[in-house]
């Protein structure tokens, strides 16, 4: 396992937490709102924001299910790989920083003891170098 393929499902999950986002955004101005009483005239027509965003909510689906099947297929090869980790601090530093996704500073907080983020992150890279 290298540290660029590690990095990559990190990126991938980054991607997959901005889709849904992006989805939920989709939605939500897809939702029809409350109607806004200001007093002045609207122009006539009536507009569909449902119908409008419905193919953009549609293809984020698809992509969010794409995402997540991606990383499904991943986190068994990168599990595999953090599971034959020995040290168990070592192995949780893995599992935070590449299955759960937190910032080295997060990483460094959950592991606790004088543990800063760059020392988690020199033990991670240590454990990756040849």
């Amino acid at each position: 396992m290298t540290l660029q393929r590690l990095n990559e499902h990190f990126e991938l999950r980054i991607r997959l937490a901005k889709a849904q986002e992006m989805l939920e955004s989709l939605r939500a101005a897809a939702c029809p709102g409350a109607a806004v009483l200001t007093g002045m005239p609207h122009a006539p027509g009536v507009k569909d924001k449902v119908g409008d965003l419905a193919a953009e909510i549609a293809d984020m689906d698809a992509r969010i299910e794409y995402l997540e099947a991606e990383i499904k297929q991943d986190e068994r090869e990168i599990l595999e790989y953090i599971r034959a980790i020995d040290d168990d601090q070592l192995r949780l530093i893995f599992r935070l920083r590449f299955i759960r996704c937190l910032t080295w500073g997060e990483v460094a907080s959950v592991i606790g003891g004088r543990n800063t983020e760059d020392a988690v992150k020199s033990a991670c890279y240590r454990y990756l170098s040849p």
